[in-house]
């Protein structure tokens, strides 16, 4: 048996200020966990990107199952610093590893449910992806028209059509 995995709760800056395990953090919107993101383009050129990787998250998962998602998403263990957790996460859900990533921004994340203090880095990749089917159903690159196409639509997670639209603002700024 597994025991449950336990988040850092930090305060809005990121300061940890204590321990709490998943099921409580995932249930209590007061409680504040760090995440991290990293959107894998397909494209070298930062100004002119071609393609985003998304995930479709697997029905299995307690917070949006089944929808598209951010490249890759996860929780920064205790201890851990959040450009290792980008890093670690990169490497568990898509096998990308030793590559450079440029950090992108932060920003507060709340739901109902939760609430995540989201780190976001920028990965341009060509290479091999494998995704891990524990976590992921199917991944596969979208043009930025494509997610356009299908916002509000219910096919990606609130917080990635959030995400997608700091990305543009990113990329365009």
């Amino acid at each position: 048996m597994t025991s449950e995995e336990i988040f850092e709760i930090v305060d809005q800056s990121g300061r940890v200020i204590g321990r709490a395990p998943r099921s409580e953090v995932h249930g209590n919107p007061a409680l504040i966990h760090r995440s991290v993101h990293v959107l894998v383009l397909d494209s070298a050129e930062k100004g002119a990107p071609g393609k985003i990787f998304l995930q479709k998250r697997s029905a299995d998962k307690d917070i949006q199952p089944g929808k598209w998602d951010t490249s890759v998403g996860g929780h920064v263990s205790p201890g851990e610093s959040i450009l290792e957790a980008a890093k670690r996460e990169m490497d568990e859900e898509l096998g990308i590893k030793d590559v450079d990533i440029e950090f992108l921004y932060s920003y507060l994340w709340r739901t109902d449910v939760e609430t995540e203090l989201v780190t976001t880095y920028l990965c341009c990749y060509n290479g091999p992806i494998r995704i891990l089917p524990s976590e992921i159903d199917e991944g596969r690159f979208w043009s930025f028209a494509e997610i356009e196409s299908k916002l509000a639509s219910g096919t990606f997670t609130p917080n990635f059509e959030e995400e997608f639209s700091r990305l543009k603002n990113t990329l365009s700024g």
